[in-house]
């Protein structure tokens, strides 16, 4: 059961970190009530999400 919920926490942060990613490359506008969100979040969004991916897919293969 361990290695089944973080294969899918892995999986929830890899469409995270594709969603981040994809933002990044359409360069598409957000705004949250009146003010932007900078794309370099999404750029640390991407880096962060990817870590967490990578780490729960490690984690399930060593469970």
């Amino acid at each position: 059961m361990p290695k089944r919920a973080l294969r899918v926490a892995g999986l929830v942060f890899s469409v995270v970190s594709l969603l981040h990613l994809a933002r990044l490359v359409l360069k598409f506008p957000v705004m949250v009530g009146s003010h932007y969100i900078p794309l370099r979040l999404n750029g640390v969004g991407f880096a962060v999400a990817s870590i967490l991916a990578l780490w729960m897919f490690s984690a399930s293969k060593k469970a």
